[in-house]
C-alpha cells in the first residue's frame, strides 16, 4: 500500500530540508534577486538531496508497516 501526503505535508519536508540544509529562510518566491538566488556549496546540495530522497523513501514504507 502506497502512502500520499498531502502538498501542504509535502511543502513543510521541502521548507524544512530547504532551512536545515541549504540554510534558506524560505522557499517563497520574493520578487528580490537577492533573496530569491542563492549560492550553495555542492556538499549542502548533496546533503538536502539525500534528505529529500529518505523522505520519499519513509513516505512510501509507512504504508507498508
Amino acid at each position: 500500500m502506497t502512502n500520499h501526503i498531502t502538498q501542504t505535508q509535502k511543502d513543510q519536508i521541502l521548507a524544512q530540508i530547504a532551512k536545515e540544509d541549504l540554510h534558506l529562510e524560505t522557499l517563497e518566491t520574493r520578487k528580490s534577486d537577492s533573496l530569491d538566488f542563492h549560492d550553495c556549496a555542492v556538499w549542502c546540495i548533496k546533503s538536502a538531496l539525500e534528505a529529500a530522497y529518505e523522505a520519499g523513501q519513509q513516505s512510501t514504507t509507512k504504508g507498508d508497516k
